[in-house]
């Protein structure tokens, strides 16, 4: 029984040595991974610069050297670090471009949807059917309109298709209006050209007899006049002005 425990005590230690030294191994090579940095100064120029290898600098004169707080870390870790660094930085491009690509494709859509306004209109002048003498009275148009008008709307009057006035009031003259009927008419249009109301009314122009039979007279006086010679011109002169002084 002796014999066969002391194999098994043997291996016991060998296997505890063997520990001991993976670890002194492992300490050993943290220790030469975590290399002090220290601090090299030229005492004439100024420059200043780091190594983790001060024998390269103590035997130069006019060099200072002095160890650092701070040592050089585990290649290993410094690697795991760099890669995760750089895959955290590889995940934030990535989420951002992301992110402006469904901005991209998906732009906020802000739509207003206006709904047209029930315009009512009613040509107050004239009320009614009417006629009107040329030359000697005009047209007047007026208009109103409810609800007001919306902006970007606006009010237009025509006479006979042709566009006379923007608003809601005109004034057209007859004296180069044909005798007959005529059309006004009053539209509601939109920004866009779209009309929204409208409303027409029909005048009717006649011509003036008495003012045109007085045209006539003057015209045909004046001609009578241009004919006259001119010591009868004279004469028909004094005699006005001879009435004149009289009266």
């Amino acid at each position: 029984m002796t014999l066969l425990a002391k194999p098994s005590f043997l291996k016991g230690k060998i296997r505890v040595a063997l520990w001991t030294t993976v670890a002194l191994a492992s300490l050993c090579t943290s220790l030469t991974n975590a290399a002090p940095i220290y601090k090299v100064v030229d005492e004439q120029t100024g420059q200043v610069t780091f190594t983790d290898r001060p024998q390269d600098y103590e035997q130069q004169a006019g060099k200072q050297v002095s160890q650092m707080a701070i040592t050089t870390g585990d290649e290993t870790s410094r690697s795991t670090s760099l890669n995760t660094t750089t895959n955290s930085s590889t995940s934030r491009q990535s989420s951002n471009a992301s992110q402006t690509v469904t901005a991209t494709e998906s732009p906020a859509i802000n739509t207003k949807v206006t709904t047209p306004v029930n315009y009512q209109l009613v040509i107050t002048e004239p009320s009614e059917e009417r006629a009107y003498r040329r030359p000697v009275q005009n047209i007047d148009v007026n208009v109103q309109i409810k609800p007001a008008l919306q902006a970007g709307d606006s009010a237009r009057i025509y006479f006979d298709d042709k566009e006379v006035a923007q608003g809601l009031s005109a004034s057209i003259a007859t004296v180069d209006v044909l005798p007959g009927a005529h059309t006004i008419k009053a539209v509601i249009q939109s920004e866009n050209g779209q009309t929204l109301e409208q409303i027409t009314r029909t005048v009717y122009v006649i011509q003036n007899t008495t003012t045109l039979q007085d045209n006539k007279r003057k015209a045909a006086q004046l001609l009578a006049y241009q004919k006259l010679a001119w010591y009868q011109k004279l004469m028909l002169k004094l005699r006005q002005q001879e009435v004149a002084q009289s009266q």
